[in-house]
């Protein structure tokens, strides 16, 4: 689009946008997008301006839906075929979906259901297969446009597909006379309103880290139009990232009572990002015979300490010193538990800290120390 038509959308557009944005502060009892819509449908109608409609793009004609179960062959190929595509719809509809909440939350000032919306959606998608149609989510556009408009109930949303439904079969022919320059400019607002403009204050401040995942994601999404893939790298990162802050927070404070214990007290989560900073706190070669290590403000999260703190108690009973667990938390002690096969560690039942066991986990522990 060059010349004279180009510059009649952009006029178009920016009428549009100037109604939606002026009316609200007179009144707000008209939604201000639909005055647009009719304002810029009116001046193209009553001025017979040559401008882009619905129409021109596509038809949105149709009927009501018929049930039809889908034509496939139901075999383990179909599935193979069709799996990755519906994981990638399903991944970018409950991203949307649940971004989508959020935004509604911040704005009715509420608080939604995550795993109620992503069932509700997952239940809806599956029905409409049988009426040939297909997958859908939460619109971030309609949902700002209904809720800047004062919708704060189900009957908005349920109004709006009941209406676009009688649009679509019986008012096609006046939607696609609809200019899309007022649609454009409505869409423009929409994105102004969901933007964060604050960030942009703050962006300077923030960590490294998240500045880095959002350039990934941004850029992911901009060149490999790939949603779901730009948040999973995201996701990745962002835990990748998270791993390796948590591993440097591991700290031991060290004292020997008078008994000649030594204590060494953990500070932070051990686990496999923390596991090499772990071992190097303890000194095996000059710790007394009695060593407790003591996991009040720690926690024993994976498989790979588990294996930490068995080679670490072999190398203490090389050298002829025995080791004892304190403070262990009920789920740190299930896990040992559940490990017991690889890994064989003196548990010290603390009065002053009970691990809370039941019966059978004491008659356990207790077989253990024996």
């Amino acid at each position: 689009m060059t010349g004279e038509p180009l510059f009649v959308m952009l006029g178009l557009v920016f009428l549009t946008m100037v109604i939606i944005w002026l009316l609200p502060r007179f009144t707000k009892a008209i939604p201000s997008s639909l005055v647009a819509i009719l304002v810029i449908f009116a001046i193209v109608a009553g001025l017979n301006i040559d401008t882009t409609t619905v129409g021109d793009i596509a038809s949105i004609q149709g009927e009501f839906p018929p049930f039809n179960i889908p034509k496939v062959p139901f075999t383990l190929e179909t599935l193979q075929i069709i799996f990755p595509y519906a994981a990638i719809v399903a991944g970018v509809g409950l991203i949307e979906s649940l971004l989508t909440m959020n935004l509604v939350d911040e704005i009715t000032g509420t608080r939604g259901w995550g795993n109620k919306e992503s069932f509700a959606q997952g239940m809806a998608n599956f029905t409409t297969g049988f009426f040939s149609g297909m997958g859908g989510c939460a619109m971030i556009g309609q949902s700002l446009i209904n809720t800047s408009n004062g919708a704060r109930a189900r009957l908005s949303g349920i109004v709006a597909a009941v209406m676009l439904l009688v649009f679509v079969m019986f008012g096609s022919g006046l939607i696609e006379k609809v200019p899309m320059a007022a649609l454009t400019g409505l869409m423009i607002m929409v994105a102004i309103g969901t933007f964060e403009w604050a960030s942009l204050k703050v962006f300077g401040r923030m960590p490294k880290s998240d500045i880095l995942v959002m350039a990934v994601v941004t850029l992911i999404t901009v060149f490999l139009h790939n949603l779901a893939l730009a948040v999973l790298i995201g996701v990745i990162i962002s835990a990748l990232i998270f791993a390796w802050e948590n591993a440097k927070r591991i700290r031991a404070r060290m004292h020997v009572d008078e008994n000649g214990v030594k204590h060494y007290e953990i500070f932070g989560p051990l686990f496999f990002g923390s596991v090499m900073a772990f071992n190097e706190k303890f000194d095996i070669a000059n710790d007394p015979e009695q060593v407790i290590i003591d996991f009040k403000e720690s926690r024993i999260t994976d498989m790979s300490a588990i294996e930490a703190l068995n080679k670490l108690t072999e190398k203490y009973a090389a050298a002829g010193k025995n080791v004892q667990l304190k403070h262990l938390s009920r789920d740190c002690y299930q896990l040992l538990q559940n490990a017991d096969k690889i890994i064989d560690i003196n548990i010290m039942d603390d009065p002053t800290y009970k691990v809370a066991l039941n019966i059978k986990d004491k008659k356990k522990l207790e077989e253990r120390k024996k």
